[in-house]
């Protein structure tokens, strides 16, 4: 997938699943959960159980889904996500290296990217968008708002504490999309296996970005 592709789809879509599991199955049932709830954009950590072999399965079991990976520290760990042909690439920092080794192999790749001289750097090395990380610590969509007369060239993806109430807020702000994890997959939800619930919540997000 090409920078281009990458942004017509993540457009489209306005957001993205974050899946950190600690078991395989509970992984590869939150994804089947949000996706049958509308949503199509899945990132599984690199820190979870066997994330090659649990992207690989999602990506023959929800075909409709693009499915990547986040959390990515190192080269080493790069080749092996995309040696599992993974769609695209989040990392929690900026490293240059990473960005030109993904991009000299078509696969997007978002650094997480804090001040705007990383945002900067970031895209400047390559990047297909930038991920702002932590965004509520930094002010939520107040901040993505303030980066617009400087950056506006620049497509952000603020991740880090995103909520229902604030999802819209952030796009409206300038944001090109939205990462959430824990919103998604309400804790009492997980506990007791209840994907109807969860669903149900990337359904009501779906709704409220207007994604149809």
């Amino acid at each position: 997938m090409k920078t281009q592709s990458w942004l017509t789809v993540v457009k489209q879509q306005r957001a993205i699943a974050v899946i950190r599991a600690p078991q395989f199955e509970l992984g590869r049932q939150m994804a089947k959960a949000i996706a049958a709830g509308g949503m199509k954009l899945i990132e599984i950590t690199w820190d979870s159980d066997r994330p090659s072999q649990l992207i690989q399965q999602l990506q023959s079991e929800l075909p409709d889904c693009t499915i990547g990976t986040g959390t990515v520290l190192t080269l080493d760990q790069l080749r092996d996500a995309i040696a599992a042909k993974v769609a695209f690439v989040f990392t929690p920092h900026v490293n240059v290296e990473l960005i030109h080794w993904a991009v000299d192999r078509q696969i997007p790749i978002i650094p997480g990217a804090l001040t705007p001289t990383e945002i900067l750097t970031a895209w400047q090395a390559g990047a297909s968008s930038v991920k702002v990380f932590p965004i509520q610590a930094l002010g939520g969509a107040d901040y993505i708002r303030s980066l617009q007369a400087p950056l506006g060239q620049i497509p952000l993806i603020p991740t880090g504490g995103v909520t229902f109430k604030t999802a819209q807020d952030l796009i409206d702000a300038g944001a090109v999309a939205i990462g959430l994890a824990g919103n998604l997959f309400p804790k009492a939800a997980l506990h007791a296996q209840n994907w109807a619930a969860i669903t149900r919540q990337a359904s009501t997000l779906m709704k409220l970005l207007n994604v149809s």
